[in-house]
């Protein structure tokens, strides 16, 4: 299989997995430090994705550590299908998410003043939030797309 920039078990495919990892930890944290963001099932629905998305992506830059550490090739035909499962699965529903909180912030800032009239709802870490999240799935894609090569290249 071919050496690609962001492969599995390489210094590149650490750097994306980390980043997936960071901005998802992020947006769980601010969004769970918003007021009254249980209320809304868009909301729950992005916590959730985004602790599925660091859970997957602390497992796999544990495993590009350990193959860094024992120079140890991740390049197994199986074990590539697995990754490009997981990444288009979990980056399905990471942008499903984001998309779904930003149209849920967009309605609440924009159309409806709801942010207004409830100062106490916290909209602008709802928006940050949001904006980690897409930034992990701009990761997310990027990995799956790594992935996607590699394992049609083989």
């Amino acid at each position: 299989m071919k050496m690609v920039l962001g492969s599995p078990g390489t210094r590149s495919g650490l750097f994306l997995r980390t980043g997936q990892l960071a901005f998802a930890g992020v947006s769980i944290a601010v969004m769970l430090s918003a007021f009254g963001f249980a209320n809304y099932t868009a909301f729950c629905y992005l916590v959730a994705s985004m602790g599925l998305q660091a859970l997957w992506s602390l497992g796999l830059a544990c495993l590009d550590i350990y193959a860094i550490k024992v120079k140890r090739d991740l390049h197994n035909h199986l074990l590539v299908s697995l990754f490009v499962v997981g990444d288009w699965v979990t980056g399905t529903l990471s942008l499903a998410a984001a998309c779904s909180s930003a149209g849920v912030t967009v309605l609440f800032v924009r159309d409806t003043d709801f942010c207004k009239s409830f100062p106490q709802l916290s909209c602008g870490k709802l928006q940050v939030s949001t904006a980690m999240a897409f930034i992990t799935w701009m990761f997310v894609s990027a990995s799956a797309l790594v992935m996607s090569w590699i394992l049609t290249s083989s």
